[in-house]
């Protein structure tokens, strides 16, 4: 029977010798095609150091081996060892494992002598990448099966009581919506035969040897490899009849240390999930740096290629703003940014809010560019109140096909789909994306953001998509900045599960950084200070401190050309205050005009000689004496009458 297949050679790594093998027919105790090692075949002298845990059977095999003198030292190969009988593993896996000393995909590794796999003598087992699998094992009656029966007896099973026994391994997903439709019309509504499919598919079609596996139970994730078909069995209770064998590792992974975007895939709520987008993270549970470069050194892994868990594993951050920043956004003092950027950390959700003018959105642009490292990783929408969940995130919009002209409603992604997808991809995860949401009190937020309300406060989890039917989560490394006009609507306006969900940062004339910014701003630009002695004196006669001035109104070059200043003050800030004071009778240009602040600021031009009283020490000058020339401006610094300073 054994010669229906060919001999198989295995390379071992580094140039080394390699070993020989034959596929046999018959199958292992848990349901696995079984595999000889032939008498002569080298083995490693050694195993990598994280292989008794990913692989304790292939590890527990080879040490009984090498205790019974089956693999041992031998003179034919010096530095190798070697097997001096035919061993017979309950796998191809795990004979290249014994071999290896390592994790191995046997039914790749095994390869004829014109170099064709293992995989293409065998029925649904293909080459390619192996994928990754959630199976719950809860989903029998409620009971858990990890414990019971996977774990002891090496396998993983899906319940399929009316499933017809015709419903093989390689069966088409048609061919089995058929028999679901027809085996549970009575016993499940559509949505459950829907789901069926697509669980019974992936388990008998999909799933192939070599791929990882997972399941949870008693809140500890446990991972080993399929090693060998699916097959539909009938338990003594007629609960689960669909099962494939599997190596289980010898230890679980508590939940809550998992990291973040693994926890988001494990609480998809389907009996089979795929996990192949986290799958390196999958391949790195447990193991160190150290023991992962081992494990590519041992496979003969090309060293200019990074290795997928250790790039899966690399860890986001966010860059410190330093002084060289606050200097170029005029912020007062380094520690402000640092504590936004501490927010964002901690909350990953940031609202800027105040005034019109206080440079919310410019801040939140130069801000998001600085901690993402680039303007690609931002993007900015600017909400109003018809924006919709649609236009946000997903919907069905017109598009004519570029062939017909015909117009259809097409499923499209929405600015936030677009950099969700956009940070989840593969080389990105550990790089910061920014979505910066101006005016973000202006459209109704609950309609906007949907289901998508949940996802900003539980990063760990993922939500069914309305209109898609996706499974969605938002990556670790998406940052919310949104920007908020008080004088818009109040902050008091907004609901408690938004204010549960950001953190707001106060931009205001009456606090730093905004209240010197302009100061700060036209001594950069070496220009006078009176609009900023201006604008302090203005806001100083606004009672309600939202309906306030920013300074960005006089941070412009139009500003600063003949008739600027008074122009601007006449189109742009005082229109806001009539609207703000209107049906109260409120003359705003009495009040609020350039004239009238002028004359309550105190005397800009230079100071009439004055004698100035010095004490005997020269030390100090008289108080008001020093404050008139505070307000004069360091030119205009009050002197004797004969011009020397004393």
């Amino acid at each position: 029977m054994a010669a229906q297949y060919p001999e198989f050679l295995l390379r071992l790594p580094h140039g080394g010798p390699e070993a020989r093998g034959q596929l046999l027919p018959e199958m292992g105790t848990n349901g696995s095609q079984k595999f000889t090692v032939l008498a002569g075949s080298p083995a490693r002298p050694e195993v990598v150091p994280s292989f008794p845990v990913r692989m304790p059977s292939s590890n527990k095999l080879r040490e009984r081996l090498i205790d019974e003198g089956v693999i041992r030292e031998t003179a034919t190969r010096p530095g190798w060892l070697e097997v001096v009988e035919d061993v017979v593993c309950n796998s191809p896996s795990a004979a290249a494992e014994i071999l290896r000393g390592r994790s191995s995909n046997g039914w790749l590794a095994w390869r004829t002598a014109d170099d064709r796999p293992l995989a293409d003598f065998l029925e649904q087992v293909w080459s390619g990448p192996s994928r990754a699998w959630l199976v719950r094992g809860s989903s029998v009656a409620g009971l858990d099966l990890v414990q019971r029966m996977w774990l002891p007896e090496g396998r993983v099973t899906l319940s399929a009581d009316r499933l017809r026994q015709e419903a093989s391994q390689g069966i088409s997903k048609d061919q089995l919506r058929t028999f679901v439709d027809e085996d549970y019309e009575a016993a499940a509504t559509y949505g459950q035969r829907v789901q069926f499919v697509e669980d019974f598919h992936a388990f008998l079609s999909r799933m192939r040897p070599g791929d990882r596996v997972c399941t949870l139970s008693g809140g500890r994730l446990y991972v080993g490899e399929i090693t060998g078909g699916a097959e539909q069995t009938s338990s003594e209770d007629g609960r689960s009849n669909l099962r494939r064998p599997v190596e289980w590792g010898a230890e679980g992974y508590p939940h809550e240390e998992l990291p973040e975007e693994l926890q988001q895939k494990l609480s998809v709520q389907h009996d089979v999930v795929d996990l192949t987008t986290v799958k390196a993270i999958v391949d790195g549970l447990g193991v160190s740096d150290e023991e992962l470069a081992d494990e590519a050194e041992a496979a003969d892994r090309d060293p200019t290629v990074e290795i997928p868990a250790l790039t899966a594993r690399r860890e986001l951050e966010l860059p410190v703003p330093d002084q060289r920043l606050a200097d170029d956004l005029l912020v007062h003092d380094v520690d402000w940014l640092r504590e936004v950027r501490d927010l964002l950390w901690d909350d990953r959700q940031v609202v800027l809010y105040g005034p019109p003018g206080t440079g919310k959105t410019f801040l939140a642009l130069k801000l998001a560019e600085f901690l993402g490292g680039g303007p690609e990783q931002v993007k900015l929408v600017q909400f109003h109140p018809s924006y919709a969940y649609e236009d946000f995130f997903e919907g069905f919009r017109p598009k004519e096909d570029p062939d017909t002209r015909d117009v259809a409603f097409r499923l499209t992604a929405g600015p936030l789909r677009e950099l969700a997808d956009l940070a989840s991809r593969e080389g990105n995860r550990h790089v910061p994306h920014f979505l910066i949401i101006d005016e973000i009190n202006r459209a109704n937020l609950a309609k906007v953001f949907g289901e998508l309300y949940f996802l900003l406060e539980y990063r760990n989890k993922s939500v069914r998509l309305t209109y898609s039917g996706d499974d969605f989560a938002l990556p670790p490394n998406l940052f919310v900045i949104g920007t908020m006009n008080t004088a818009d609507r109040s902050i008091a306006l907004v609901d408690a599960a938004m204010r549960r969900r950001f953190a707001f940062v106060e931009l205001s004339p009456r606090v730093e950084p905004t209240s010197g910014l302009l100061r700060r701003w036209l001594e950069q630009q070496e220009k006078g200070r009176e609009p900023a002695d201006l604008l302090d004196a203005l806001n100083a006669r606004i009672d309600d401190p939202d309906f306030r001035i920013g300074p960005s109104y006089l941070m412009k070059k139009g500003v600063y050309r003949d008739g600027g200043l008074e122009r601007t003050w006449r189109t742009k800030i005082l229109p806001l205050l009539e609207e703000h004071h209107y049906g109260e009778g409120v003359d705003v240009e009495k009040r609020y005009g350039l004239d009238a602040l002028r004359k309550s600021l105190p005397r800009q031009e230079a100071l009439a000689p004055m004698q100035v009283t010095v004490p005997v020490t020269g030390a100090e000058e008289p108080a008001a004496a020093h404050a008139s020339a505070w307000f004069a401006g360091p030119a205009t610094r009050a002197v004797p009458a004969s011009g020397s300073d004393s």
